[in-house]
């Protein structure tokens, strides 16, 4: 035991060390590890990771008596921070504006894995464990696919009670107040137990609820005679959503560990075969042997594209092909960027092909419900940002369209459901106004500088520290271009996942602050 905690301190950063100071740093890392581990699956196990280890390294700091260093993207990032606050104050709805700020505080997440990152082989162990995390949920997705799930009815009566409940052939009866269905002598059982019953359904592309009533069970032996339909089958055709409560979140989730797993997988090709992971006889170097070999991660990418075409997710599945090219590019590989093409070609084509055949759309379909959503989004976010010099400036209130959707002409004037702007520029720009748009800009920026500059001193160096700087530059790359018709910045567990990313790659760009500075000294640059 001793000897592992030894290995321990030394893989954390922490052999030089002592006291309540080493204890604390021990329970950082360790909640940081539960929080990556849980980052692909759960909010709330992430947020618990979170908020532990953030306390414990708040502590760890006050003993210690150290200070971190400010640095630009300190400055950009708190800047960021600070006019999402004044923003606030003059919003039209100060109240609901300030109480999201909670949700533009997760860019701590970024400090809390990067104050507990103190060498490159940290940041590589994390990468990969966030890699072996997310494979629960790559290898479930197409199991679950491949069982089914709910009751897919066809061949509805007219006078049936789930005709009454404006059900249509080939919608999935998925569960009856509350709980899961398997056949239709669930429902039947519901509904012989209560007078009606609240029923979700699943409707390409979109989860409802409706009431079914039990006056309106017709005469039969069967449930299906007594429903009022002629077949059913298990459903084998939705959007995944991993172990998420949507397939949006999923997909911006995947693309981001997508790209990371590429990164990781380029920096392997013409790695020798005797650079190992450091400390090999640790347990560290063996998970890092095992899940970091090519033959794994290029199983868990082959998963990963499969579960994200899967969610038919357009806006992401193109960010990860615009972040795996840029991780060709800066790999300096001319073969690898021609084998590239050649297989992205033939797998494009099967992903449009998936997509009409699934969707009956195309990639870019202007007659899409969802893109005239958000083209009419895009028109009432112009026209609000424009139309006053007060909205150029602090914008209108994060969230405060709420309450004044009505008198600003929004959603084609009631016609259309609430929701938000379907970008994350055009949500900055017109909830907190153009300067905070230019400042999340400036974080943008800073972190691809500190990518490039750490991808320049790595080549040809160090392939694990090549690798995960590969990988989150792609992710950086995917998050920003899904971001333009996505609000992925505003997704809780889509903005842990890429902070994490970030901190992983902030981390590895300078191995020589981490392995030989203090704490206070290895945050971002």
């Amino acid at each position: 035991m001793p000897s592992f905690i030894a290995k321990f301190d030394r893989f954390a950063g922490l052999d030089t060390e002592s006291g309540s100071s080493l204890w604390l740093g021990r329970t950082a890392f360790v909640f940081l590890a539960l929080m990556v581990a849980a980052a692909p699956h759960s909010i709330a196990a992430t947020q618990i990771a979170w908020g532990c280890g953030t306390l414990a390294t708040v502590a760890r700091f006050v003993v210690a008596k150290q200070r971190p260093k400010i640095r630009l993207l300190d400055v950009a990032f708190f800047s960021y921070f600070g006019w999402s606050v004044i923003s606030g104050i003059f919003s039209y709805e100060p109240a609901i504006s300030l109480d999201q700020l909670r949700g533009v505080a997760l860019f701590l997440v970024f400090y809390f894995a990067i104050w507990n990152l103190r060498n490159v082989r940290a940041a590589y162990f994390f990468a990969v464990l966030m890699v072996v995390s997310c494979s629960v949920n790559l290898v479930w997705t197409p199991v679950e696919r491949y069982i089914g799930r709910g009751v897919e009815v066809q061949g509805i009566a007219p006078d049936s009670p789930l005709a009454k409940a404006l059900l249509y052939d080939g919608d999935t009866l998925l569960r009856a107040d509350g709980k899961k269905l398997h056949t239709p002598q669930d429902l039947l059982d519901a509904l012989r137990q209560h007078s009606s019953v609240r029923v979700l359904f699943y409707r390409p592309d979109f989860e409802f609820t409706v009431t079914v009533n039990s006056a309106d069970l017709l005469p039969g032996e069967s449930a299906e005679q007594q429903l009022g339909f002629t077949s059913w089958e298990k459903s084998h055709n939705w959007r995944s959503q991993g172990f998420y409560n949507h397939y949006a979140t999923y997909a911006e989730m995947l693309q981001l560990v997508a790209a990371m797993i590429f990164g990781l997988i380029v920096a392997n090709i013409g790695r020798r075969r005797e650079e190992e992971y450091a400390e090999p006889s640790s347990a560290f170097a063996r998970f890092g042997r095992l899940f970091s070999s090519t033959p794994f991660l290029a199983a868990a990418l082959a998963l990963a594209c499969l579960a994200l075409l899967f969610t038919v997710t357009r806006a992401s599945q193109l960010g990860f092909m615009v972040a795996a090219l840029v991780i060709v590019l800066l790999s300096a590989k001319k073969k690898l960027l021609i084998a590239a093409f050649v297989v992205a070609i033939p797998v494009i084509f099967g992903g449009l092909l998936f997509l009409h055949e699934s969707h009956d759309v195309g990639f870019f379909d202007s007659k899409d419900d969802s893109t005239k959503y958000r083209e009419m989004m895009w028109r009432d976010g112009y026209r609000l940002l424009t139309e006053s010099p007060r909205h150029l400036l602090v914008g209108v209130g994060m969230n405060s369209f709420q309450k004044h959707w009505e008198e600003w002409g929004m959603f084609d004037k009631g016609w259309q459901p609430m929701g938000h702007f379907h970008s994350t520029p055009v949500q900055l720009a017109v909830e907190r106004g153009v300067p905070e748009l230019l400042l999340w800009l400036c974080v943008l920026f800073c972190l691809a500088r500190i990518f490039l500059r750490g991808l320049r001193d790595a080549r040809g160096k160090d392939a694990h520290r090549f690798g995960v700087l590969l990988g989150a530059s792609g992710a950086l790359v995917g998050f920003t271009t899904s971001g333009l018709v996505h609000w992925n910045l505003g997704d809780s567990e889509v903005a842990m996942v890429f902070f994490l990313i970030m901190a992983f790659g902030v981390a590895a760009a300078r191995p020589s602050v981490a392995e030989k500075s203090t704490l206070a000294e290895n945050t971002a640059d």
